[in-house]
């Protein structure tokens, strides 16, 4: 049987977290010697379809497009997935915080248990996936007949997003449930890269002290580089920076090419969100600080003057 990847887009362009998730598929695929389809709902979202037909590996885009899937509001999509979720053997979602909006409640109707988090397919029905802050790795086999999976994307390569010709097949879509309603959004708008597709990431900690500082030290550095900012757990709740910038087991999961983390000791629940840096630089004046222990490359200094001589540098 195909594997559907369920698709997240911004009505314009399909999110990179996807691609990654095609991915993960097409390796499923391998095993189960199916094709990899993908689902894109929303309204007035053909040219997204078309987007999607693009993306290399993948043999057929399910469309559906309709009022109630505008705002990809849970209920809605969740509704759509299992209007086509008999005809696919897993269904796979990016482990974002749509996809984790969406996907238990598929695994519940459905009556399956979630795998989450995939990081790496072993075969068609075995998985791995972090536990315990990124500190093990499970590996997890079901039996399930249809598997309900939230992918890592930092644990797989994005699929090219040209090179395809998928068909496109439209699909009816769902009606209103009515047990939400689209209210507005406020979006905070942004020159720098998003946080979860940026190459390098410039990230502040709680010794920076106060926002005042975040920004003196942080941003310069960061547009010098044209990197996007990541805050630290303690920094964020410190109010240093906004939430959307934090980095870690509660907030994003990263693995940039390029990560420095300066003024960050280095928790669990942080380095669970950026230990798969590909590059790691740490600037810190503890020379026992756990940001060490996974740094390909460490700076035992104070960051009010180490972190404006490296932006004078750059």
């Amino acid at each position: 049987m195909p594997v559907l990847v369920i698709a997240e887009h911004d009505s314009a362009s399909i999110k990179g977290a996807t691609l990654n998730t095609v991915s993960a598929a097409r390796q499923i695929s391998m095993f189960s010697d199916g094709q990899v389809h993908v689902l894109v709902t929303g309204s007035q979202s053909t040219i997204v379809a078309a987007a999607a037909a693009q993306i290399e590996g993948v043999a057929k885009v399910l469309h559906a497009d309709g009022e109630a899937l505008t705002h990809g509001l849970a209920e809605n999509l969740a509704a759509q997935v299992l209007a086509v979720a008999s005809d696919y053997s897993h269904i796979l979602f990016a482990a974002t915080a749509c996809g984790k909006n969406v996907a238990p409640r598929v695994a519940a109707k459905l009556d399956v248990a979630q795998i989450s988090d995939i990081t790496k397919v072993v075969s068609a029905d075995t998985f791995e996936r972090p536990i315990y802050a990124g500190n093990a790795i499970a590996t997890v086999q079901t039996a399930d007949a249809t598997q309900i999976i939230t992918v890592r994307t930092t644990g797989f390569d994005p699929a090219p997003a040209t090179g395809g010709s998928a068909s496109i097949q439209a699909v009816a879509a769902v009606a209103n449930s009515g047990k939400s309603n689209y209210v507005g959004s406020e979006i905070a708008k942004s020159d720098r890269p998003d946080l979860t597709a940026a190459k390098i990431i410039v990230s502040g900690g709680r010794a920076l002290g106060s926002k005042e500082k975040f920004d003196e030290v942080i941003t310069p550095l960061a547009d010098k580089l044209g990197a996007a900012i990541g805050a630290s757990r303690a920094a964020v709740d410190a109010g240093y920076a906004p939430n959307d910038l934090q980095v870690g087991q509660t907030g994003k999961i990263v693995a940039p090419q390029l990560y420095i983390a300066a003024g960050i000791s280095g928790a669990i629940q942080h380095l669970a969100g950026m230990k798969d840096s590909k590059v790691i630089v740490a600037i810190n004046k503890d020379s026992e600080a756990p940001i060490f222990s996974v740094a390909d490359y460490g700076l035992e200094a104070d960051l009010f003057s180490a972190v404006p001589e490296l932006t004078v540098l750059v």
